[in-house]
């Protein structure tokens, strides 16, 4: 009985470790403001990055109500990077927002269901 409920107990650390590697997490956001009004947003993100054929490949920046204000697309892993920032500049966000969500996503799990809400300092 005691081998049984190890091996389930591994098995299930395999299958939730699988699932945590592919999640894309943003660790840190930070928007700074120009003269002209627009943004520059550092979006600091970590991922288990495999291969080619599975790296976080994008952020982007939304509304609260979910509309895509802007993107950055990643071309390549960052295997041995990690975590890593990326910067998108030149953002113009809609007058009166106070506030924005980024997510990201990886090549193979596509868009992750966490949110990063951030309060602009305007």
């Amino acid at each position: 009985m005691k081998v049984l409920f190890f091996s389930i107990a591994v098995c299930l650390a395999l299958l939730s470790k699988q699932a945590v590697a592919s999640e894309t997490f943003i660790e840190k956001v930070v928007a700074t403001t120009n003269a002209q009004g627009s943004y520059r947003f550092d979006v600091t993100l970590a991922h288990a990055d495999k291969s080619w054929d599975h790296y976080a490949n994008v952020w982007q920046i939304e509304t609260l109500q979910g509309e895509v204000l802007a993107k950055r697309v990643l071309l390549h892993p960052h295997i041995s990077e990690q975590p890593f920032t990326r910067s998108l500049a030149g953002v113009k966000l809609p007058k009166g927002i106070a506030q924005v969500v980024i997510i990201a996503g990886c090549t193979v799990d596509g868009m992750n269901s966490q949110r990063y809400t951030l309060q602009l300092k305007n």
